[in-house]
């Protein structure tokens, strides 16, 4: 009982310390490039999809891809530097970091799926949604990031919250709302990345 005691204590002073560790596992370079795919999602959507709302399942395709991809880019490199990290604490601060930030994304996905199956003519306000409950994410986030990322979630929040001022899906789906909301959004991700990777780098330098 004591060692088991013992154990317990050291797990929640771990996880203590992690809350209060900067979490470096997110890298400037595969967030500007989901920014960048974002950004030629929109031209493809301007060439293949003139009318997104009626044309809603390719819409949906194209996105959720982009997605997908994105997110198989960013946590491929999270969970490449996990499995080489030795540090406990460090290992620590990664699970609690996607812990904070896995919330969002699952809301999305679920959201997405009742949306476009119960009130299909509401899809139009799934792009700001979207960037809403990223900026969720990010709000949840970012004690553990740099401080600069706090801007970055207002400004997914108040350009979620201009796509749903539109109020029609014609406004709401062009091809330039997409990488508006989350190709700019993302390149001003990495751009508050960056200064904490030079820190690390000068550091282990």
């Amino acid at each position: 009982m004591e060692l088991h005691e013992a154990l317990l204590q050291i797990s929640t002073i771990r996880r203590q310390l992690a809350r209060t560790e900067q979490f470096r596992g997110y890298r400037a370079a595969p967030v500007a490039l989901s920014g960048l795919l974002a950004i030629g999602a929109g031209g493809l959507q301007a060439l293949w999809i003139a009318d997104p709302f009626q044309h809603l399942g390719l819409y949906l395709t194209l996105w959720i891809a982009v997605a997908l991809l994105s997110l198989a880019i960013c946590l491929g490199d999270v969970w490449w530097r996990y499995r080489n990290s030795a540090g406990m604490l460090r290992r620590e601060t990664t699970r609690l970091a996607i812990a904070q930030f896995a919330p969002c994304l699952v809301a999305g996905a679920l959201l997405t799926v009742v949306l476009v199956q119960s009130v299909p003519d509401a899809a139009w306000m799934l792009p700001g949604l979207w960037a809403i409950l990223f900026s969720m994410g990010l709000f949840a986030s970012w004690r553990l990031l740099p401080r600069t990322i706090f801007g970055v979630a207002a400004w997914y929040l108040a350009s979620g919250l201009w796509a749903l001022s539109q109020g029609s899906s014609l406004s709401a789906m062009t091809p330039w709302t997409m990488p508006l909301l989350f190709g700019v959004g993302q390149l001003l991700t990495a751009a508050a990345l960056l200064p904490s990777e030079s820190e690390r780098h000068g550091d282990a330098a």
